[in-house]
C-alpha cells in the first residue's frame, strides 16, 4: 500500500526519447478515433487573468492507464523567474483505483504536446517538408521542434520571439542540440512565410491581439497553433482549407466560455485521420491548421511509460499510502 513519487528531476532523469512519446500518442489517437478511451471535457478555475487550474482526467485502457493532471498555467510567472506550467499528475490501477503514482506535469505536459503536433502533421503536412518556423521560443517551442525533427528532414529552421535574447538562446542550444541551421528573425511574417510547417507557442489569451495576418501562410503549409489562436488572426484562419483538433467537444466548450471567437469550427478530430475515418491532407496546395487543446489522453499515454520505466530503473520515492 504505496505509491511512487517522481518529482521533476526524476521524470527527466527516466529519459524517455520523444521517440517513444510519439509512438504512444499515435496509438493513442487510433484508439481515440475508434472511440475506445475515456475522457471528459476538463474542467478549470480562472484565479488570475488569462491564468488557468485545469483537472484533467483519462482512461486510456489499451495502456492501462488511467488517472488526472491537475496543470496550472500562469503566464505571468515568467517575470517572477516561475515556470508558465507546473502542476502534478496521478495514476491510478484501473482495477482497484489506488494510486500508483504522484508525478511532475511539467516535463511531460511540454513533451506530449510537441509530439501531438508531429502526428498531427504526419497526417496533415506534406511529407516533403523541409522549413520550420517557430513563433515563440518557449519550453514549448524547443518540443514542437524537437518532435517536427524526428518526423521531417529538417533543413531550415526561422526562430521569433518577443523577447530577440530568447530566440538567439532557442537558436543556439536547439541548433546544437538537433544539427539544424536555426535563423532568428525580428517578425512573426519571417517566421511564417514561405515555410512549411509553423508552430505558434505562446501564452493561451483570452482576449489576444493576434500576430499573423491572412496571406502570411503559405499555399500548402501546415500550421500548429499550440497556443489556441493567440497568434492568428480571424482572417487568416478563414483561410485554412482544414482545421483539425484533438478533441471537438473540448473545443466547443471554450468557444463557450469565450475563447474562439473568430476561429472556425474544426471539421475532424485528429484521432479520425489516424484511424482513417476522415481524411488527412487532400492535395498539395491546401493550408492546414492543428489545434491541439492539450487533451489528458495525451498526458496518460507518456506517463504511463514515464511510470514503467521509473519502475524498471529504480528512480523515484516510496511513500505509504
Amino acid at each position: 500500500m504505496d505509491l511512487l513519487y517522481l518529482s521533476r528531476a526524476d521524470v527527466e532523469r527516466v529519459a524517455l526519447p520523444m521517440s517513444a512519446i510519439l509512438v504512444a500518442l499515435e496509438e493513442m489517437f487510433r484508439e481515440k478515433g475508434e472511440g475506445r478511451t475515456e475522457m471528459p471535457p476538463k474542467p478549470g478555475i480562472h484565479t488570475r487573468p488569462d491564468a488557468f487550474l485545469h483537472a484533467m482526467p483519462a482512461y486510456l485502457p489499451k495502456s492501462g492507464a488511467a488517472g488526472m493532471k491537475w496543470v496550472a498555467g500562469y503566464p505571468a510567472n515568467q517575470a517572477r523567474g516561475l515556470p508558465y506550467i507546473s502542476g502534478l499528475l496521478i495514476l491510478n490501477d484501473p482495477d482497484t483505483g489506488l494510486p500508483l503514482a504522484v508525478m511532475d506535469c511539467t516535463w511531460i505536459t511540454a513533451m506530449r504536446t510537441g509530439a501531438a503536433t508531429a502526428v498531427a502533421a504526419k497526417y496533415l503536412a506534406r511529407p516533403e517538408s523541409k522549413s520550420v518556423g517557430i513563433v515563440a521560443c518557449g519550453v514549448q517551442g524547443r518540443s514542437n521542434l524537437e518532435a517536427l525533427a524526428e518526423v521531417f528532414a529538417l533543413e531550415r529552421v526561422v526562430a521569433y520571439d518577443v523577447k530577440r535574447d530568447v530566440a538567439a538562446r532557442f537558436a543556439r542550444e536547439l541548433g546544437l542540440e538537433l544539427g539544424l541551421p536555426i535563423e532568428v528573425v525580428d517578425t512573426p511574417r519571417a517566421a511564417v512565410a514561405g515555410l512549411d510547417l509553423v508552430v505558434t507557442s505562446g501564452p493561451i489569451l483570452k482576449h489576444p491581439e493576434p500576430a499573423i495576418e491572412a496571406g502570411w501562410l503559405a499555399p500548402g503549409a501546415f500550421a500548429s497553433a499550440v497556443d489556441f489562436d493567440s497568434y492568428f488572426q480571424g482572417a487568416a484562419l478563414a483561410e485554412m482549407d482544414r482545421i483539425v483538433t484533438d478533441d471537438l467537444a473540448q473545443m466547443e466548450y471554450y468557444r463557450g466560455v469565450g475563447y474562439f471567437r473568430e476561429t472556425p469550427r474544426a471539421d475532424a478530430e485528429l484521432g479520425e485521420l489516424v484511424c482513417g475515418k476522415k481524411p488527412g491532407r487532400r492535395d498539395a496546395r491546401e493550408r492546414t491548421l492543428a489545434l491541439n487543446l492539450g487533451i489528458a489522453l495525451d498526458d496518460m499515454a507518456t506517463a504511463i511509460l514515464i511510470y514503467q520505466r521509473a519502475c524498471k530503473l529504480g528512480i523515484g520515492t516510496r511513500l505509504p499510502l
